[in-house]
């Protein structure tokens, strides 16, 4: 390993950085293409689900691309059998819509955590190796080895430094990468939660109204029979 020096650990790392980037620019196309203003999205659903419209409620998050849209969506294919299953439904679309955003997310954090280490271990091979140049310098008994043996050991070390810095460099865009997806992912998360209350909200009003509805009319009917009782009772008097 010391005598291949630092080549492959820079070569390693410039890959590494090569998938890195790559993973990057996909994750930030993905975001953008999910975008949405979820403010205006939970309006146009308040509007449409206090006026008991489902079927303009699910055109409005058809037309949206965003991931809390589908979530919702699969709360209102349930809706018609209750707010648990449609609380169920959205809980199941939820994490699948989880799993869609952090994909890939794990090899950020762990270039991030991980490459000053791969650097370090080229900055070692480079000093073991410099140290190896300069043990030849005592066994060389020409003089012309002797003056060309520092310029060896200072390459040497200049290499294991520059792995070093290398590692670095790959790390901090990784991990600042990593930590801005992850608030991504969390905000998101966040407007789902919200979007799913509100259409929670509306299934569990719908049956509350729809039994004082109900209700209405067996209290008037008791009463027109109380009535009629008294009117047959006065006419028998």
């Amino acid at each position: 390993m010391v005598g291949l020096g630092t080549g492959w650990i820079l070569m390693l790392m410039l890959l590494l950085s090569v998938i890195s980037l790559a993973i990057m620019l996909e994750r930030v196309w993905l975001y953008w293409s999910l975008r949405d203003d979820i403010e205006e999205l939970m309006r146009d659903m308040g509007r449409r689900l206090r006026s008991g419209d489902l079927d303009a409620a699910r055109q409005r998050l058809e037309a949206s691309r965003s991931a809390e849209a589908a979530v919702m969506i699969a709360g209102l294919v349930e809706a018609d059998r209750g707010a648990d299953s449609a609380d169920e439904a959205m809980k199941g679309a939820s994490a699948l819509q989880r799993l869609k955003l952090e994909k890939r997310l794990a090899f950020l954090g762990t270039l991030g955590n991980n490459a000053p280490f791969i650097g370090l271990l080229g900055t070692v091979i480079g000093i073991v190796a410099a140290f190896d140049e300069l043990s030849k310098v005592k066994m060389a008994a020409a003089g012309a080895s002797t003056q060309l043996a520092p310029e060896a050991v200072m390459a040497r070390i200049s290499e294991a430094l520059v792995a070093t810095a290398i590692g670095i460099l790959i790390a901090i865009p990784a991990v600042a990468a990593f930590n801005a997806f992850q608030r991504v992912v969390r905000s998101t998360t966040a407007n789902t939660e919200a979007l799913g209350h509100l259409l929670l909200a509306h299934l569990k009003a719908v049956p509350a109204s729809a039994g004082g509805a109900a209700e209405a009319p067996r209290h008037e009917h008791g009463g027109g029979g109380a009535r009629a009782k008294a009117e047959d009772s006065d006419r028998k008097n």
